[in-house]
């Protein structure tokens, strides 16, 4: 009877991975379109980002579901409880970056009313670091890919800094130009968007150390574990 319950958990858990993987690369897409429809101001690819949103908001439940029923299972090891603990976060984050590839579209469909606007030079770059870091959060949640979560956590800085350099331009252009102002802001905000997915990878990316290896890494917490790594080595030496 023990066989077979541990053989019903695997199934249970093969199920609830094979629902995230799915949920993940739904996000994947609709990130990766709206990021194009904001550089090219592109109705088509913003339209297909809303009629995505349903199918993640829905998937955002099953998953929720389904990890509850593992869990009622019983008889896991840590490792199972962690991995179910960690879907449940990163399951949330997806959710939450689809609703800003959401609002990225808007921004997106408001820019392509106000006729040939010029596209701030740091935005396509900041895009650019964007995409790498979702693709590589995605891909260390679906290979349990460490060097890849950590990649992630190293490029989180990297969009914070394009979007200053955005902000600065912007604000920068209105001073100079009010007529500036409307799409300008709207740059602002999709700015502001981006960034907040680039914080979605990052909160999944420290989720899936947390699944692999057991390491809590949020709120400064690598730092300090490579501090007392650094110092371990020198007393060692």
């Amino acid at each position: 009877m023990a066989a077979t319950k541990t053989n019903a958990d695997g199934v249970f858990q093969t199920v609830l991975m094979n629902y995230v993987v799915s949920q993940a690369r739904t996000v994947e897409g609709s990130v990766n379109r709206a990021l194009g429809a904001l550089l090219g101001r592109d109705e088509r690819l913003a339209s297909e980002v809303f009629l995505t949103e349903p199918r993640i908001n829905e998937m955002e439940i099953i998953i929720d579901e389904h990890a509850i029923r593992v869990l009622h299972q019983g008889n896991l090891i840590d490792q199972d409880i962690r991995l179910i603990v960690a879907t449940l976060k990163i399951n949330n984050d997806l959710e939450r970056m689809g609703d800003l590839a959401v609002n990225v579209a808007e921004r997106a469909l408001s820019l392509s009313m106000m006729g040939d606007v010029r596209v701030p030079e740091e935005l396509e770059p900041m895009t650019v670091a964007v995409r790498a870091m979702v693709s590589k959060c995605l891909g260390a949640l679906i290979y349990a890919n460490v060097d890849l979560a950590t990649q992630v956590l190293e490029s989180d800085d990297a969009v914070d800094q394009y979007r200053d350099r955005v902000f600065e331009a912007l604000l920068s252009g209105i001073a100079e130009d009010p007529a500036k102002a409307p799409p300008n802001l709207q740059f602002v905000l999709a700015s502001r968007h981006l960034e907040r997915i680039a914080d979605h990878a990052t909160n999944i990316a420290e989720d899936v150390l947390f699944w692999v290896r057991g390491l809590e890494v949020r709120h400064g917490r690598a730092k300090q574990m490579e501090t007392r790594t650094a110092s371990a080595a020198v007393t060692g030496a």
